[in-house]
């Protein structure tokens, strides 16, 4: 991409084709068009299905992990077919191909999870579910932390979009599910499910963060993206992302981290590793003064975890 875009030169931005996918490929739009006073007819929003949605009935670490959700727009934008790429950040591998660079992160939405109960149920926290009912996810986090707060809890398979978990929930294949906030209220959803607040479920490291990359041989594209660049959500989820890193995890390792900006202008990363059924843990936090915190916040942990934990992790 050289220069600003142009109806005649448009930006092409890969993204999935799922609803949520599509409305925040739509947010990238909008913040690139009010950064650089472009006409709208100078990006094009270029959707592609995931493999990653195509498979809805097996955990995704049995089937390639991660990779399965940006493989087909790592080879767009590999090929040349799109300029940029718009994701989930918490759905992309932590360590990435040295041929893409992320380039920009929008201001991150409320991290948190939603708890979502089907008709006939009142819960408004895990605590409050009936015994033995069913919490549905295909979240290692979640369904260790789940477990980790009601041992009783059965945490069945529950894969898909938004709506499709919805519809299953409906359906009776779960009592209840976890959905992050963001997704939601990108979605219009703001009324769907209570917030669950962090210090009991502590969110997934990059949740409610869009990521944006280009190909890091672009210069035009990575300036384009710098302009819309939000640093502190950058800031904290890289080391959010650096602490995975570290650990060595995988997708069926159950890791939460945050990182949040203090009063004083410190930023705070917690951080929890759980064995698989919750019952083993550590936890604990770091303040990030320099880049070595989040390697040495894993480091702990796991010097700290039950074997039943640090099994689960490559270090």
């Amino acid at each position: 991409m050289n220069g600003l875009p142009t109806p005649e030169n448009p930006l092409r931005i890969g993204t999935r084709a799922s609803p949520l996918a599509m409305a925040q490929a739509h947010m990238a739009m909008a913040a690139l068009i009010a950064s650089h006073g472009v006409p709208a007819e100078a990006l094009e929003i270029v959707p592609m299905t995931a493999t990653g949605d195509r498979i809805q009935d097996r955990a995704l670490a049995e089937v390639g992990g991660k990779a399965l959700w940006t493989r087909e727009l790592d080879a767009a934008l590999d090929a040349g077919t799109i300029d940029i790429a718009v994701h989930s950040l918490k759905d992309v591998e932590t360590l990435r191909d040295a041929r893409f660079f992320l380039g920009a992160m929008l201001e991150r939405a409320d991290p948190r999870d939603r708890l979502v109960v089907r008709e006939g149920i009142g819960a408004a926290t895990i605590a409050e579910l009936p015994p033995g009912a069913r919490l549905g996810t295909s979240s290692p986090r979640r369904a260790a932390q789940v477990k980790r707060i009601r041992p009783d809890l059965e945490t069945p398979l529950l894969r898909g979009n938004v709506a499709t978990r919805l519809a299953k929930l409906a359906a009776g294949e779960a009592d209840a599910t976890l959905l992050a906030a963001a997704g939601l209220t990108r979605l219009g959803m703001h009324d769907v499910g209570t917030v669950q607040e962090a210090g009991l479920l502590l969110p997934a490291a990059s949740q409610g963060a869009i990521g944006i990359e280009c190909r890091a041989d672009d210069a035009g594209a990575v300036a384009l993206l710098a302009a819309v660049d939000h640093a502190p959500t950058h800031r904290a989820v890289a080391a959010e992302r650096a602490f995975l890193a570290a650990l060595g995890g995988d997708c069926r390792s159950p890791v939460a981290a945050h990182g949040s900006w203090q009063a004083d202008g410190a930023l705070r990363l917690d951080a929890e590793i759980f064995s698989e059924d919750g019952a083993d843990h550590a936890a604990g936090h770091i303040l990030v003064a320099g880049p070595g915190a989040p390697a040495a916040l894993a480091r702990r942990l796991l010097a700290e975890a039950p074997e039943s934990v640090r099994a689960l992790f490559a270090v």
